[in-house]
């Protein structure tokens, strides 16, 4: 069986009762698939369980690379724009580029607890994200207003164009987004710009016309933010196998221990 349909054969994910969030888990073969993968930028965060652990995986500007030898089972809940922030009560921009073992942010004894009761339930998966469900009860959901910029920048909409929509000036959404996404809304709306436009070339659409509909000026333009964010092009991205894993985004499952 080819490494790229294996890799979809053993992620599975599905839509969480959590607003925006999805479930997911990724059962890892033996012996271990031998190739390295490219996850790239979508704007979310993940708690993920693995090994025991419980990660957190925060809102990437670049491509992170899984090593092959890292990639252990896990099962996870990946979290919209804005809501990791609010459920784990830490800055998203404290976590850029970061993977962290949730013991580094919460008390030991909690993490503890939390852990020994995923590490025990028949489904860790529905176990993480009745945690997150919970937790979202007690803390309340994300600022509507943040929640409008992440969908005003998900359609599209300019910078300008959503803190109008959100009411927010200029200085006020970049201290929001900050805290919420973990860098600035021009960023964000570039890492779901690009996402928007890997999804239009995944249904067949060629690379210019995918360009102009995600809001690229031209293809050109797309190719660079594919190098900028993504550190490849898109021929080699298509041709790896990777743009068929990221269609469905495993994310990396932790510091030194990856999904």
């Amino acid at each position: 069986m080819p490494q790229e349909h294996e890799q979809q054969q053993r992620y599975r994910e599905r839509p969480s009762r959590l607003p925006g969030a999805v479930v997911w888990t990724w059962d890892a073969p033996d012996p271990p698939l031998r190739k390295a993968r490219s996850v790239l930028p979508d704007g979310c965060m993940d708690l993920i369980w693995t090994g025991g652990r419980i990660v957190v995986a925060g809102p990437d500007t670049h491509a992170f690379q899984v090593e092959a030898q890292n990639r252990a089972s896990c099962a996870a809940i990946r979290l919209a724009p804005g809501t990791a922030p609010v459920l784990l009560g830490v800055p998203a921009h404290e976590l850029r580029d970061h993977r962290a073992d949730l013991a580094y942010l919460w008390p030991s004894a909690a993490v503890r607890r939390l852990t020994d009761r995923i590490d025990r339930a028949p489904d860790p998966a529905a176990a993480l994200e009745r945690f997150a469900l919970d937790r979202i009860a007690d803390t309340g959901p994300p600022d509507p207003r943040t929640v409008a910029v992440a969908e005003g920048l998900r359609r599209g909409s300019t910078v300008a164009a959503t803190a109008a929509e959100a009411g927010l000036g200029a200085r006020q959404l970049y201290r929001r987004s900050l805290a919420a996404f973990g860098y600035g809304p021009k960023m964000l709306a570039r890492v779901l710009r690009l996402q928007r436009a890997l999804e239009l070339i995944r249904t067949g659409l060629p690379y210019a016309e995918a360009a102009c509909a995600a809001g690229c000026t031209d293809q050109a333009h797309l190719a660079r933010e594919m190098r900028d964010l993504a550190g490849t092009t898109l021929g080699a991205y298509f041709s790896s196998g990777d743009a068929a894993a990221n269609s469905e985004t495993p994310h990396p499952s932790g510091s030194s221990t990856t999904a």
